[in-house]
C-alpha cells in the first residue's frame, strides 16, 4: 500500500490510499440482444462486479490503513472491497459531519471499464482509497493541482476532483450523440426491422450513463445537505452544479429522441400492417360474390337456375361480375380503397365545411369594421375619455 499525505495552505489535508492491486479488468463485452435471444441463459456481462476474495495481504493493507487513519476505521471495514455505489451523510459531535462512500467511474473509454472511487470527506481531511493507478493519474494533472493548492476547505477540493472525474461523460455523451445521429439517419432513409436492434442497443447504452449519473447526483446533494453555504457558496460548487445540469439536460434529451425513434418505428408498423390488413379485406370482400355463386353453382342439387341455359354460365360470370363492380363501388365511396386516412368527403360534409368558412368570415369582418370604428383614446382629453369610456 502507498500512502501519500499532502497539506494544503488553507489547513486541510488530502491522504492518499493506493493500493497495491491489479485493477480489476475484464474482456468481456456487454451482451447484445441477439445473443440474449439465442441463449438459454442470460450472459453476465462485466458490469456485473464480484467482490474479490479476502486475502492475507489484503487484511494486512487494511490494518495498515487502519492504524494510519484510526478516525476512518469504520469506513474502511465498510468500503474494503466494496463495488457498488453508496453515498453517506453522518454528524458526529467531535468530527463534525462526514460525506463517505463509493463512486462506480468509467476509468476509460470502454463501456465495461467501471472503477470504484472510495472517499472520507469532513471540512477540514479528505481520503480517497484507489485499487486503480488511472483515476489517481488523472488527479494528478497540472491543472488540478494549481486549482487544489487554492482551495479554502476540502469539499472545495473533492468538488474539482469531482469535476476533473467527469471527463468521460463528456467524452462519452459526444460519442453516443455521434451513434445516435447516425441511427437517425440510417432510419430516415431505410428504415427496416434490423434498426430496431440497434434502437434498444442505444437505449442501453443510455441507461449505462444514466446508471452513472444518478449516484454522482446523490453526492451532489449529500454535499449540500453536509456541508451547506460552507461549500454552496464557493466557485467550484457552482461550475459542478452548471456541469451537472448540462449532462442531465443532455441525458434526458437523448432519452426523448430514442422514444421518438421508437415512436416512429412502431407507428410505421402499425401503418403498415394496417394497409396490410386492408389490402386482404378488400381481396377478400371483393372475390366474396365470386366464391359464394361458384361453391353454390358446383353444387348437385338439380335444378339450379340456368343450369341448362346455352348462356347460363355467361350470365352467371356476368353477374358476379356486376356484384363485383357494386361492392368495389361501394368501397371506394366509403374511402376503403385508398387511404384511410383521408376518407371521401359526402356531398353533406361539403355543405356544412362551407357553411362553416362563410360564418368565418363574416365574423373576421364584423371585427375589422369594429376595429376601424373604435374611437383612439390615446388621443382624447382626460375628460373626454371618460365620457367616451
Amino acid at each position: 500500500m502507498i500512502h501519500r499525505m499532502l497539506r494544503y495552505p488553507a489547513d486541510w489535508e488530502w491522504h492518499v490510499l493506493q493500493l497495491e492491486r491489479p485493477p480489476m479488468e475484464t474482456t468481456e463485452e456487454l451482451p447484445k440482444r441477439k445473443d440474449n435471444r439465442k441463449k438459454p441463459e442470460p450472459s453476465k456481462a462485466s458490469m456485473t462486479f464480484t467482490t474479490p476474495p479476502v486475502t492475507d495481504d489484503d487484511i494486512e493493507e487494511q490494518l495498515k490503513c487502519k492504524r494510519l487513519l484510526p478516525e476512518c476505521s469504520s469506513w474502511l471495514d465498510e468500503c474494503w472491497g466494496r463495488q457498488v455505489n453508496k453515498v453517506t451523510v453522518k454528524h458526529y459531535a467531535n468530527q463534525g459531519t462526514i460525506v463517505s462512500g463509493t463512486l462506480m467511474l468509467q476509468a476509460s473509454e470502454e463501456m465495461t471499464d467501471v472503477q470504484p472511487f472510495h472517499f472520507w470527506l469532513t471540512v477540514d481531511k479528505l481520503v480517497t482509497l484507489h485499487t486503480d493507478l488511472r483515476l489517481m493519474i488523472r488527479l494528478q494533472d497540472d491543472s488540478v493541482t494549481s486549482r487544489l493548492k487554492e482551495c479554502a476547505s476540502a469539499p472545495e477540493a473533492f468538488f474539482i476532483m469531482l469535476g476533473q472525474l467527469l471527463g468521460p461523460f463528456h467524452t462519452g455523451l459526444d460519442g453516443f450523440e455521434k451513434r445516435l445521429g447516425e441511427l437517425e439517419q440510417a432510419m430516415r432513409i431505410s428504415n427496416r426491422t434490423g434498426l430496431l436492434d440497434v434502437i434498444f442497443e442505444r437505449r442501453y447504452d443510455l441507461l449505462h450513463w444514466s446508471h452513472l449519473f444518478i449516484p454522482i447526483r446523490e453526492l451532489y446533494g449529500a454535499a449540500q445537505e453536509a456541508f451547506m453555504d460552507t461549500l454552496t457558496e464557493t466557485e467550484v460548487f457552482k461550475r459542478t452544479t452548471y456541469k451537472l445540469d448540462r449532462i442531465d439536460s443532455l441525458l434526458k434529451h437523448y432519452a426523448l429522441e430514442i422514444d421518438t425513434l421508437i415512436s416512429m418505428d412502431d407507428a410505421l408498423s402499425s401503418f403498415r400492417g394496417n394497409d396490410i390488413m386492408k389490402t386482404l379485406t378488400i381481396f377478400t370482400v371483393i372475390f366474396t360474390p365470386a366464391t359464394v355463386i361458384g361453391a353454390l353453382w358446383g353444387t348437385n342439387f338439380k335444378p339450379l337456375p340456368w343450369d341448362n341455359h346455352q348462356l347460363g354460365f355467361a350470365g352467371m360470370c356476368v353477374v358476379i361480375l356486376f356484384i363485383t363492380i357494386l361492392i368495389y363501388v361501394w368501397l371506394w365511396q366509403k374511402g376503403w380503397t385508398g387511404d384511410l386516412l383521408t376518407g371521401r368527403e359526402s356531398g353533406k360534409n361539403k355543405k356544412n365545411q362551407k357553411q362553416a368558412v362563410n360564418l368565418e368570415e363574416q365574423l373576421t369582418d364584423r371585427e375589422d369594421q369594429g376595429m376601424r370604428t373604435e374611437p383612439d383614446l390615446s388621443k382624447l382629453s382626460r375628460k373626454r375619455r371618460s365620457k367616451t369610456i
